[in-house]
């Protein structure tokens, strides 16, 4: 398993007529020999697991390798299109030269939206595909460098209220976000201004209040009447225009982009009723003598669509802000060899094949290659899953993005000068750039409720005309029915209850990216989780040890000079030990008893001086020295036999058993011979059964996947609510794994490393651990902050509640408008009445929105 995730160079080489690509994930089969009955050859026996359990189901092997050699992939539409067409053999061709591009479109809100970025992107000279996503507000396209450059690209995609730049240029995110504060701000205030003039004179006017005497209604329907008036009337015109071009930008884009793409949205219905007011009030202050004017009506319906918009963004911008505290895995220079042993530091892009690089204890190897010098022990779980570090000596593969955990090394670099954690990176980028947009069940009503709107409004003018009314009474009565209609309740009653349910979620440390998390979550059919950090806690502690108080002082005092991570339990088991017993001892109770039935040291030799270490050696299988004159080995019974020292059998016996379980025992010796063994382990995460069986006893399927060896799963493939366990996967294979759960269902990702990204980005929906690395939460849909493991459930819980208040807020919305409507069509509600109806139903979804989704 490790040969195939270090060796992992560009899958487009990895087929060759002596190692054909692993069946499943497509690495390099080299120096493997893993294959079934039937002739398959597989990087390891994960892969070959996973493919004797789901088959040779329907993914597409052209799409997977496209996607893999940075070709667009994922399924191009034949305009050339990605991301939105069949694909398969229909998919647009990616020249080979041709880079990959992400950049970040700030506007995008739905699946039309990515329809009219990729055919603008495709339609640059240059581009061969784009594939965009609004749920990751991401697009990727495939250009010749020669050709477009990323400024041009940025420049031929922004337009029309979108933005676009690269994904790392935190000044125009800055740039963006203060362009929508500033469109929402001058709504407000300009929109109170307008409202003002309305609540002061014009209302009065109107309805002859009772409050106002004859005398005042009668100056100011003069007033009203005068030069003065008029002037009056374009003051407030010029101040609604600002509304409606400036805050309403983006609405009025989205109509644009609907109506291009033929595919009607609330966007697209919002705008026509704003529009509509706007240009029947304009005709009116100009042609009428004494005009009705409904500027009103197209303030409010822009300000409330904007602020909807505007609370859902702020939510989402507060989830994004919790994760600044995650790890972010990269390694920008590396320290090369030159000349009589001296090292320089260079950038990474300034590496060539064959360059010595030196890697210290606790630095990250910067790309993958072969260690030529040193020995030590690395920690490859970011990149292969693997909990326990792998020793490495000259002529072992080292795996870019790993961590040498004790000792240092000196790294020849491989022969593409690049590392396994940038490519993982790169899958994950072209897995979230590819996935298809989620349209929101208002969008997809609105496909049948704005043309069904729209007939009804102009059957509604016209019969007023065949009845002999005026062409005034006639355009008002259609307007009418356009603002009554105004899908503001509608538009807002997904959006608002989706952004109850992500503010409730980070009342819980629970971060939602992605708006259609709960319209998906609803239907899963199988949530895949990954062992070490997920279902353990991915720490090393001491679980079990055979050994009394002193020789294990002894031992952690010798441990306590390594880096090794299992030493480094030991250590920190001891120390808090001798913690506990000097706590129990003051407080006048008996001492404790460590974990394994180790009974703790007692006050005494809590209180003693410091063991002191005369002499330490560290060795591939463990350390050795001695301690206050006693001379101690650590570490596999094979460095018991190599010094010559005696093993018992019942030592050699707990050592294998403890293997068979995926611990790491080491055996404990002195003065010639093992007395005992301490077993070190990854500690299941609290909560986790609890977690697989509420899943399972709801009727979803729960499937562990680690990059971990079988034994190391044991616990799991045991346990009922797990219906199945797939072990030794490298991270290629966990996002094929996923490829063809999906195939069957739904599929969520609960996972918390850079190596469950690519899985992660794969899957219907990715969950992440918080406790996990940046590019983890990036590449998921939701991200559990505290690494509360139980937050899984929550955010099933979350999701269901979500929907019972979506379905509400829409129930009353077409309450609404199925009342609403046939008054306005049959004349008995003026545009005024109408605006304040749609208001108040507006106004209803937002206080039922505000309310919490679950009970505490």
């Amino acid at each position: 398993m490790i040969v195939g995730a270090a060796d992992a160079g560009d899958p487009s080489d990895a087929a060759t007529d002596d190692a054909p690509a692993c069946t499943l994930c497509e690495l390099p089969t080299a120096g493997v020999d893993v294959s079934d009955d039937d002739g398959n050859r597989f990087c390891c026996t994960g892969c070959r697991d996973v493919y004797a359990a789901l088959g040779d189901v329907d993914v597409d092997a052209a799409d997977v390798r496209a996607r893999r050699n940075g070709s667009g992939g994922r399924g191009e539409s034949e305009s050339g299109a990605g991301g939105r067409g069949s694909g398969g053999d229909e998919a647009a061709s990616v020249p080979a030269d041709h880079e990959a591009t992400f950049l970040e479109v700030d506007g995008m809100h739905c699946a039309t939206c990515e329809a009219f970025i990729e055919t603008v992107a495709t339609r640059t000279e240059g581009v061969s595909a784009a594939s965009a996503s609004y749920v990751t507000d991401t697009v990727r396209i495939d250009h010749d460098p020669n050709d477009v450059s990323i400024d041009d690209l940025s420049e031929a995609v922004s337009g029309l209220g979108y933005s676009a730049y690269p994904r790392d240029d935190a000044f125009a995110r800055r740039q963006a976000d203060n362009m929508a504060t500033a469109r929402l701000a001058a709504g407000v205030m300009v929109g109170m201004a307008i409202m003002l003039q309305y609540i002061v004179i014009i209302y009065p006017t109107y309805f002859a209040f009772p409050f106002y005497d004859e005398r005042t209604l009668e100056y100011l329907n003069g007033a009203m009447a005068s030069s003065s008036g008029t002037y009056f009337f374009i003051v407030i015109a010029v101040l609604t225009t600002i509304v409606l071009l400036f805050t309403g930008k983006p609405i009025l884009r989205g109509a644009y982009v609907s109506a291009r793409t033929r595919s009607p949205n609330m966007d697209l219905l919002v705008a026509i009723a704003a529009v509509s007011a706007y240009l029947y009030s304009t005709l009116a202050v100009i042609f009428v003598e004494s005009p009705s004017i409904y500027y009103d009506v197209t303030v409010a319906i822009i300000v409330i669509v904007t602020v909807g918009n505007h609370y859902e963004d702020s939510i989402k911008k507060r989830a994004t802000e919790l994760l600044s505290d995650l790890t972010a895995v990269q390694v920008d220079s590396a320290r090369r060899l030159v000349g009589d042993g001296d090292a320089e530091s260079v950038p990474i892009d300034a590496l060539e094949p064959d360059d010595r690089l030196l890697v210290r204890a606790g630095e990250r190897v910067p790309v993958d290659g072969e260690a030529v010098d040193g020995d030590a022990a690395v920690d490859e779980s970011v990149i292969t899953g693997e909990s326990m570090p792998v020793r490495k000596t000259p002529g072992d593969a080292v795996v870019g993005g790993s961590v040498v955990a004790d000792g240092s090394l000196t790294v020849a670099v491989g022969p593409d000068a690049t590392s396994s954690l940038d490519r993982v990176a790169e899958l994950v980028w072209d897995l979230q750039s590819g996935n298809h947009g989620v349209q929101k069940l208002a969008d997809r009503l609105a496909t049948i409720f704005v043309p069904a709107v729209l007939v009804i409004a102009v059957l509604a003018a016209a019969a007023n005309l065949a009845l002999g009314n005026g062409v005034t009474e006639a355009m008002l009565v259609g307007l009418t029915v356009l603002i009554v209609s105004c899908p503001c309740a509608l538009g807002l009653a997904t959006p608002l209850a989706v952004a109850a349910g992500i503010r409730d979620a980070l009342e819980r440390s629970i971060v939602i990216f992605d708006d259609t998390v709960f319209e998906r979550l609803r239907d899963a059919d199988t949530v895949v989780f990954d062992k070490t950090g997920t279902l353990t806690t991915g720490e090393m502690r001491v679980v079990e040890a055979d050994v009394d108080a002193d020789l294990l002082g002894l031992a952690a005092a010798l441990e306590a000079r390594s880096a090794h991570p299992v030493g480094q339990a030991i250590a920190a088991a001891r120390a808090e030990s001798r913690v506990e017993a000097r706590t129990e001892s003051d407080e006048g109770a008996p001492a404790a008893v460590a974990d394994g039935g180790v009974s703790a040291a007692d006050a005494d030799d809590a209180d003693r001086e410091p063991l002191s270490v005369e002499r330490f050696e560290s060795h591939a299988r463990g350390v050795s020295g001695v301690v206050d004159g006693v001379e101690v080995v650590v570490g596999h019974p094979d460095l018991f036999d190599e010094r010559g020292w005696d093993v018992p059998d019942a030592i050699r016996e707990t050592v294998a058993e403890a293997r068979d379980v995926g611990r790491v025992p080491v055996a404990v010796g002195r003065d010639g011979a093992a007395e005992g063994v301490v077993v070190v382990g990854d500690e299941l995460r609290e909560g986790w059964e609890e977690t697989v069986t509420a899943l399972a006893d709801s009727g979803v399927d729960v499937v562990v996947l680690t990059g971990d060896d079988e034994r190391a799963a044991t616990v799991f493939r045991e346990h009922d609510a797990v219906s199945s366990v797939f072990a030794g996967v490298p991270p290629e294979g966990k996002a094929e794994t996923v490829e063809r759960l999906k195939a069957s269902g739904l599929t969520v990702m609960v996972g918390d490393g850079t190596n469950d990204a690519p899985a992660l980005a794969a899957a219907d929906l990715g969950v992440a651990l918080g406790g996990g690395t940046a590019m983890a939460a990036d590449a998921a849909d939701v991200a559990i902050v505290d690494d509360d493991l139980g937050s899984v459930a929550t955010v099933f819980e979350l999701s269901r509640a979500a929907g019972r208040r979506v379905k509400g807020n829409i129930g009353w919305a077409f309450l609404y408008n199925a009342v609403a409507i046939p008054l306005a069509v049959t004349g008995l509600l003026n545009p005024l009445f109408a605006a304040v109806a749609m208001g108040l139903s507006s106004l209803l979804v937002v206080t039922n929105s505000s309310r919490a989704l679950l009970d505490d």
